[in-house]
């Protein structure tokens, strides 16, 4: 049964430099990359290629070894030119040099109808070697699913609160058909029910609208409310022994394309956002592209500038030419923190109009400073880490029945009965990110997270 639920709890950060719909013409980047350190939960990576092997569009680049079965495979057709490593031989990305022309690797091609009659077994065997199974993330502790567990459901958040998050209506018209053929195989894996999470105050998209065998619930409020972690709390609440699957309206729409089509397409649509980009827009590329040639050509000045690949709570800072991550379909660019913010006569308790802030210091100028305005803000933390202040400020930010202070004081205790009475099953990093951006104690709050989810998950 479809649910309409309003979220009050949460912050909207509004900052400058939101993409304009359109999709600008570039040229494509000469490299891409595969990162394993996207994936969460990866034990030990195996390289399957070397230097100056050619491989296409699905060709598998790499694997985990505790769970070798999934494929990690090249976005794009070319050569191998790189396999980069840090520091005790981690790999840290391989990189390919694209041909002009992309190639692709060939799977099984079905009809729409054709699909109804195909096993969970033969979808899970393309999947798992076609590079799209990563796609799929389990809850609790958001790692790459299991291909031998059955998920009790699956969700699917449609929409993205984060701070200058892409317009999913417009990064995905089109591509209505494989949406439903990417549900239709999903269907095979689960006897629960499949959720569309959709904006509940925008009108729903033409891409969800019709899905046909899957509940369609509609959240509003500020953010989180588009986080897939917070919808599932308000639908179905995990405890130690469930498990559900989530995907992204794109990784649902990059299986559909795998049946219908019969090829690995790591074709997206990202938006290059942020106060430092001149003209905020959207371009079409590949997953994993280098963002080189989007930050020469379209920001302010490549000097004292952050470019992170996904959104400014929980995206990864890389360099000028650094790669998109494989989860991202945004790019933000902003002002590196490193200049002092204030000077005396616009102290850190000065009342004034410029400064977005959670903490209502003066509760006037706050309420005046609300609204529609966007703010430019860098990267400064604006102090140093200190004590856990207990501010009590976490619970009205994070939109569910638990309590984040004593959860992140439970794993730092390394208490395992408290961080499991308190609902760690329920949340991975970015449920919390706000969190992170509030703190006056300037705590790293999502690596503490990961380390209390990998203390539970790996015992």
């Amino acid at each position: 049964m479809s649910k309409s639920i309003k979220l009050s709890k949460g912050f909207d950060i509004k900052l400058a430099g939101k993409a304009e719909k359109k999709i600008a013409n570039i040229e494509q980047p000469e490299t891409f990359a595969l990162k394993p350190t996207d994936f969460v939960g990866i034990y030990m990576p195996k390289v399957v290629v070397q230097v100056g092997d050619t491989v296409k569009a699905g060709s598998p680049l790499f694997y985990d070894k505790k769970m070798e079965k999934v494929q990690y495979c090249a976005p794009v057709s070319g050569e191998v030119v790189e396999v980069k490593r840090g520091k005790k031989r981690k790999l840290l990305e391989i990189k390919v040099l694209a041909d002009k022309q992309v190639e692709y690797e060939e799977f099984p091609k079905y009809s729409v109808s054709d699909l109804a009659n195909v096993s969970r077994e033969d979808f899970t065997g393309v999947m798992l070697k076609s590079g799209v199974w990563p796609n799929i993330i389990q809850r609790p502790y958001g790692v790459i699913a299991n291909p031998e567990d059955t998920p009790q459901a699956i969700f699917i958040s449609a929409f993205d609160t984060n701070p200058l998050a892409p317009d999913y209506d417009f990064i995905f018209k089109g591509q209505e058909k494989y949406f439903q053929a990417g549900v239709d195989v999903l269907r095979k894996f689960t006897s629960g029910s499949i959720h569309v999470n959709v904006n509940g105050k925008e009108e729903l998209s033409q891409i969800f609208a019709h899905a046909k065998d899957v509940v369609v619930n509609k959240f509003s409020g500020p953010h989180p409310a588009g986080n897939v972690g917070v919808q599932i709390h308000h639908l179905q609440p995990l405890n130690a022994e469930d498990l559900v699957w989530t995907l992204t309206p794109y990784g649902v729409i990059q299986i559909g394309k795998l049946f219908l089509e019969g090829i690995y397409d790591a074709t997206k649509v990202i938006a290059f956002a942020g106060s430092e980009v001149k003209n905020p827009q959207y371009y079409q590329t590949y997953s994993g592209a280098c963002v080189n040639k989007y930050v020469e050509s379209n920001t302010k000045s490549t000097e004292g500038i952050r470019v992170v690949s996904g959104n400014v709570l929980t995206g990864e800072k890389i360099k000028k030419d650094g790669y998109l991550g494989f989860y991202d379909h945004l790019v933000t660019v902003l002002p590196e923190g490193d200049v002092p913010r204030f000077v005396l006569s616009d102290g850190w308790l000065a009342p004034t109009f410029k400064r977005l802030s959670f903490h209502r210091a003066f509760g006037l100028f706050s309420f005046l400073n609300s609204g529609s305005k966007e703010y430019v803000l860098d990267t400064n933390m604006n102090g140093e880490e200190r004590p856990f202040v207990m501010s009590g400020a976490f619970e009205k930010v994070v939109p569910m029945d638990l309590y984040p202070t004593y959860l992140l004081k439970a794993i730092l205790a390394e208490d395992f009965d408290e961080m499991e009475a308190l609902g760690i099953y329920e949340v991975i990093e970015e449920d919390l990110a706000l969190c992170e951006f509030i703190d006056v104690s300037k705590h790293d709050i999502q690596s503490l997270l990961r380390e209390g989810l990998d203390m539970m998950r790996l015992g």
